[in-house]
């Protein structure tokens, strides 16, 4: 049995990789709350399509690849097969939307509640594995059961909690909080599941095939960034509730503009002089007495 490294750097890959979940946790929330809100069909799905990234994208995926940067095993080189972690990145994604829009749709209850917490934790757990799988090196792995079933048990646990906290949660220090504890729990589960591994180094060295993990980190990180300023742009255009607010009460404030001015009326002519007078209309000769017939 090899020996494992789970922190190869230190501290910095777990803090980093805390850090990665809360900033994903933050934006997740505010995202989900803007699913309350929403008017449209069409607006709920956007907003669960941004929340849907950031929890799934960012908080879980960018968490588990940043931590595994710190994941070394004594005597082989890792490297990763690249359609099992592109393929892990969508479970993550997929698992967290469908969690998102069965608590989202309708009256929140403990039912959807709890089968939103079912669905997304075993979505999380499975991205998890799948992402173990990916793995290649000289060496086979293996799990110890109890530990597996204990990070599944954290996974739907900590998926329960971001629902029922994106459904519920709508200040700025709630939200910050919610996503600290949120990052504790995404962390928990993947550490308990690293715990769970164990390595068999065969006694064979032949060529691992795969790509680098330093291959991998630019493309992901740069994903990462633009997921992420794109969100922050997303959020900042969009109106809030107190913008909506604003431009209600300057619409009831505006002057309604005057109608178009009409044609002035007529003086009254009971007379009918003004028929008979051709004095003052253009074209019209002065009369003279000439004109005048004989009597």
């Amino acid at each position: 049995m090899a020996d494992i490294n789970h922190f190869e750097y230190g501290w910095i890959t777990p803090a980093l990789s805390y850090a990665l979940s809360v900033l994903g946790s933050v934006l997740g929330l505010v995202c989900a709350g803007r699913i309350r809100t929403a008017r449209t069909t069409g607006q709920r799905a956007w907003w669960g399509l941004l929340a849907a990234w950031a929890l799934g994208g960012t908080a879980i995926w960018a968490m588990h690849f940043m931590a595994m940067l710190g994941f070394a095993v004594e005597g082989t080189r890792i490297r990763y097969d690249v359609p099992l972690t592109a393929a892990s990145t969508a479970i993550a994604v997929v698992a967290v939307g469908i969690g998102l829009a069965i608590v989202g749709t309708g009256r929140l209850n403990p039912v959807r509640l709890v089968a939103g917490g079912i669905f997304t934790g075993a979505g999380v757990a499975s991205m998890h594995y799948t992402g173990m799988a990916a793995m290649r090196l000289n060496g086979s792995l293996g799990y110890d059961s109890l530990r597996v079933v204990l990070s599944v048990v954290i996974a739907v646990v900590a998926s329960t909690v971001a629902l029922w906290l994106a459904m519920t949660v709508q200040r700025g220090l709630a939200i910050f909080v919610s996503a600290l504890v949120m990052g504790i729990a995404v962390n928990g589960m993947h550490f308990t599941g690293m715990s769970a591994l164990s390595v068999h180094r065969h006694e064979r060295v032949g060529g691992v095939t795969g790509a680098q993990v330093s291959t991998l980190l630019v493309p992901i990180m740069v994903a990462v960034i633009f997921g992420v300023v794109g969100l922050l742009y997303a959020l900042l255009a969009a109106p809030t509730d107190d913008d909506r607010a604003a431009a209600a009460y300057l619409d009831g404030r505006r002057v309604p503009e005057p109608a178009a001015a009409s044609t002035p009326a007529a003086a009254p002519d009971p007379v009918g002089l003004r028929a008979r007078s051709t004095l003052g209309q253009p074209g019209t000769p002065f009369p003279s007495r000439r004109d005048t017939p004989p009597r």
